[in-house]
């Protein structure tokens, strides 16, 4: 497969990525055994992948076969975190190169939002599983060409929700639904604060030795390169990132929406602005986001980047609220209250006490969700966090955004979350592509 795919058309890559998808499929797989490695390239290396780059190559039943990024650091990092393993990693500018190797299974893609949603359906369309970090797309429209991709090859596709495998939420969740705890849910909470810096007004400059730009753009329009956006402060451009709400809110939003067993929303509200520092951050570092769905049920989001204080003493968690009490989820740990306000349930969080094979004491309860893919890539049995679950998650932290972006409330179709009579709000369902990395071969499966 040619990797020179700049100037020509992103699905002609993906297309020309299927050759051979017979041998590395869904066919081949399910004749191995439970035991059997699941081969795993890491795409993106810098941040969270490099972490995955320490768990996949040291939990029992993977092994890490390629270290992926654009930048050379970065590259080194992955391959740090990966020394471990008893075989070394081959590292990889491009990490479409590893999408021929027949004998990966799996692609962990852990790269800059703008590129999760490209990278993931390449890997599919290679007949790759595929782990995609959060958020799944850069807009609403990439998360259904995901799962349109997903289904057209056969693939397991879990996001990283990692709530989602977390033992003792696992347990509260169905508790939450069936109104055995609290009675019926109809409302709820969820929140995340930090103290994150400026970031400056960037200057264009040259673009630093060892870092190839024009793959770090893909799918991106092009523009110049400038010394405040790399590394992570590509987040807070609309061009590149998603917001705080996607970056972080996702998880409370994900928790959210699973406890309280609802899907897409009816009426969607969000606030805020850059309040904190003046500078090129452009999204809301202080956003407030509401959501109202069917049945009587609605819940709200409140991110802060740059205060940290903490609700209810924590810096993020979600809290439940129904006919008969609260609950308020710290991490994998949560507490019932009636409605006096009394404790009558402490359930600790004991991920310390896991016999899962895990890295590190910050590592055990990521690592649920990671053995829930491994898992999944052997038997084909649906992911803890199976895409078209992942991408309703993030489609409400989109709609938020774009509520944002257009300043006022928007209504949507309880049956999909598609946006009603708002042309503005509609006109941000998708992006705009650098020309030959439009993914429009898929559009006509959603």
């Amino acid at each position: 497969m040619s990797h020179d795919v700049s100037r020509r058309s992103f699905i002609q890559a993906t297309a020309a990525a299927t050759i051979g998808m017979s041998v590395s499929g869904a066919s081949a797989f399910q004749a191995r055994g439970a035991n059997d490695k699941v081969v795993v390239a890491i795409v993106g290396t810098n941040g969270r992948g490099a972490q995955h780059a320490k768990m996949f190559s040291r939990l029992a039943g993977s092994e890490v076969a390629y270290i992926c990024d654009v930048e050379e650091k970065a590259l080194a990092k992955g391959m740090k975190a990966a020394a471990g393993q008893a075989r070394q990693p081959k590292p990889l500018a491009d990490f479409r190169r590893s999408l021929d190797d027949k004998a990966v299974d799996a692609v962990i893609v852990a790269t800059p939002d703008h590129w999760h949603t490209p990278a993931a359906i390449l890997a599919c369309a290679a007949g790759k599983d595929v782990y995609v970090e959060k958020p799944c797309g850069h807009n609403p429209l990439e998360g259904e060409l995901l799962i349109a991709a997903a289904r057209k090859y056969g693939r397991i596709v879990q996001m990283g929700s990692q709530r989602r495998s977390w033992p003792n939420l696992t347990a509260l969740v169905p508790q939450l639904r069936d109104g055995g705890l609290i009675g019926r849910v109809y409302f709820a909470r969820g929140w995340y604060a930090n103290t994150r810096g400026p970031i400056g007004v960037g200057k264009e400059s040259p673009v630093p030795a060892g870092l190839d730009y024009e793959l770090w753009q893909g799918p991106a329009p092009r523009r110049p390169y400038k010394d405040n956006v790399i590394h992570y402060n590509w987040h807070w451009f609309w061009h590149w990132g998603t917001t705080e709400a996607c970056n972080n809110g996702t998880h409370e939003v994900d928790v959210m929406r699973w406890a309280m067993d609802v899907d897409f929303p009816t009426r969607v509200e969000s606030s805020g602005g850059r309040y904190h520092y003046k500078d090129d951050w452009e999204s809301p570092d202080t956003q407030v986001a509401s959501w109202e769905f069917e049945g009587d049920k609605s819940f709200i989001w409140e991110g802060r980047s740059c205060n940290g204080f903490r609700t209810e003493g924590l810096s993020r968690g979600v809290t439940f609220h129904g006919e008969q009490g609260s609950v308020l989820i710290d991490d994998d740990a949560y507490t019932v209250f009636d409605q006096k306000h009394k404790v009558v349930k402490k359930v600790e969080d004991k991920s310390d006490q896991s016999t899962v094979d895990t890295t590190g004491p910050g590592d055990r309860l990521d690592s649920y969700h990671i053995v829930n893919f491994l898992d999944c890539v052997r038997s084909r049995r649906t992911p803890n966090a199976e895409i078209e679950q992942g991408h309703r998650s993030v489609l409400l932290c989109h709609l938020a955004n774009i509520a944002y972006r257009v300043g006022h409330t928007i209504r949507c179709d309880p049956r999909n979350g598609h946006i009603l009579d708002d042309v503005a709000a509609q006109a941000l369902w998708g992006r705009t592509y650098e020309p030959g990395w439009e993914p429009e071969g898929f559009a006509a499966a959603v």
